[in-house]
């Protein structure tokens, strides 16, 4: 087969990981690939494939301006020079997102002109990213949801949607896209192949005295909103003498930087044993990983959820929050998950109630504007019963940074208040005979060679398919309504 793959950048982490996964892949198996991205690879030969850079391509903000049909032909111009010839088939990641506005319409035209394309979204507009949703209704969609979707979602036999979980299959299946279109791509892991080399080499000196001196427990993350680094901060205040916590990695986004040196302000303030970004100038990310007691997640919203599966590739456990509606499809697959709590609950009279009410109503009248939505007379309701359960105790990860400071501060100044707790540290499974299992499900069910099955045998189903004009699309209110049901929200993502 002759593959175009595209998205945006080629930045490390994040879609750039899973295109090296699939190029790696497929490679192996003797198909021609091209990635097609706005701008160079960030590591220039860490694809097993040739890259095309295609300007217009890139984040709107940056990006050449070209309009649809002047990016469609320098689409299949630089495909074609790459290849040999045409694609047999294009995937794209992250089409729907908002990040370049004439890439919707450049990928009606190739499937209009028989193109078979695979379209793979990570994450979605209409899943706390307001902005980007009304600067595509704005302009994309001139102000109409139905004429959005038919530009963002449009349905046809030559078009297919790979999803990373089962949630958001189900999600894109109730808004009207064929089970026969739909299919779920779980992102490879390779974590072990890329890391186990250094975390099985004895730590550095350094790094060995901070294992013997206490227990680490490693959050691998870059501290972004949504991956809740106060609730780290909370186990951090509730700490016995010998546990310390620490992060890997400081946000990149200068939007981020504000929250998360308030988030260092107050650790330094509260003398908190953690250690933030502790992976920075850090050349040996193995070594780091070995020094761990467990490694951590404490996120309130991930795409795929890496961080459930890499650990026990290293032998390490894993604690912290588990994410139901991302988790299920590891449990299902018989990954052991049961040391991670789905709550946090802490006493809602630590806080101001009311204040708290309102806070959670503003945003949920925030987010109804911002998706040209009309709100139910029970938003607030649900909003509430999700986040306070039946005891008066809330669950710190539906605070904002202000509230979840306040509990911060309340713990520290009472040694008395972890009483009030259901646990004043991490709940930890940790026997090395769960380490091995879950080892074992990860190994069968999530490497690459799995993942070249499953991706080709969607490949084949695509090209099986014939082509039709483009009549339907799937209803993107629809989506809405399930992304934005008053039960998910959560003020970190706000």
């Amino acid at each position: 087969m002759r593959i175009a793959i595209v998205h945006f950048h080629l930045q490390t982490g994040g879609v750039t990981r899973v295109i090296q996964h699939a190029c790696a892949a497929l490679a192996s198996a003797g198909h021609s690939v091209v990635v097609l991205s706005g701008e160079p690879p960030q590591q220039p030969g860490s694809l097993a494939a040739r890259v095309e850079v295609v300007s217009a391509l890139g984040y709107e903000e940056r990006r050449q301006p070209l309009g649809a049909s002047a990016l469609q032909q320098a689409m299949e111009q630089a495909a074609a020079r790459a290849l040999g010839g045409p694609p047999d088939l294009w995937h794209i990641h992250n089409h729907c997102l908002g990040k370049n506005l004439a890439l919707p319409e450049a990928l009606r035209r190739l499937a209009e002109a028989g193109h078979r394309l695979l379209l793979q979204p990570h994450d979605f507009a209409e899943d706390g990213r307001p902005a980007l949703y009304r600067r595509m209704l704005e302009t994309i969609g001139a102000q109409d949801g139905a004429g959005l979707s038919a530009h963002l979602y449009p349905v046809a036999p030559q078009i297919h949607y790979a999803t990373l979980n089962e949630r958001d299959h189900g999600f894109l299946a109730a808004a009207g896209v064929p089970s026969t279109q739909l299919h779920r791509l779980p992102n490879a892991v390779s974590f072990a192949g890329e890391q186990d080399s250094r975390a099985s080499r004895p730590p550095s000196s350094q790094q060995t005295a901070a294992r013997s001196d206490h227990r680490r427990w490693l959050y691998p993350t870059r501290a972004i909103r949504r991956k809740n680094l106060g609730e780290l901060l909370l186990w951090a205040a509730l700490a016995d003498p010998e546990d310390r916590f620490a992060t890997t990695q400081a946000p990149q986004n200068p939007l981020e930087q504000p929250i998360y040196q308030r988030w260092v302000a107050l650790a330094q303030a509260l003398a908190l044993p953690v250690d933030l970004a502790l992976g920075a100038g850090n050349s040996d990310f193995g070594a780091l990983l070995a020094s761990s007691h467990a490694l951590m997640t404490t996120s309130v919203a991930e795409g795929f959820g890496l961080a459930f599966l890499e650990p026990w590739l290293i032998g390490r456990p894993l604690a912290g929050r588990d994410l139901p509606e991302i988790t299920a499809d590891f449990r299902a697959d018989g990954l052991d998950l049961s040391g991670l709590y789905q709550r946090l609950p802490v006493p809602l009279d630590w806080l101001d109630a009311a204040a708290l009410r309102r806070r959670l109503d503003q945003a949920l009248a925030a987010a109804a504007s911002a998706y040209s939505r009309e709100r139910e007379a029970d938003d607030l309701e649900r909003t509430w019963r999700a986040a306070v359960d039946e005891e008066g105790r809330v669950d710190f990860g539906r605070l904002d940074e202000d509230a979840q400071t306040q509990v911060l501060r309340h713990v520290r100044a009472d040694p008395a208040a972890g009483s009030a707790l259901d646990a004043t540290s991490p709940p930890l499974t940790a026997d090395a005979e769960l380490i091995a299992r879950n080892q074992a499900v990860v190994e069968r069910e999530y490497l690459i060679d799995g993942y070249r099955h499953r991706l080709e045998a969607i490949y084949q189903s695509l090209l099986n398919a014939p082509a039709t004009p483009l009549r339907d699309q799937a209803d993107g209110q629809a989506l809405i309504a399930r992304f934005q049901a008053p039960e998910r929200l959560h003020l970190l993502r706000t």
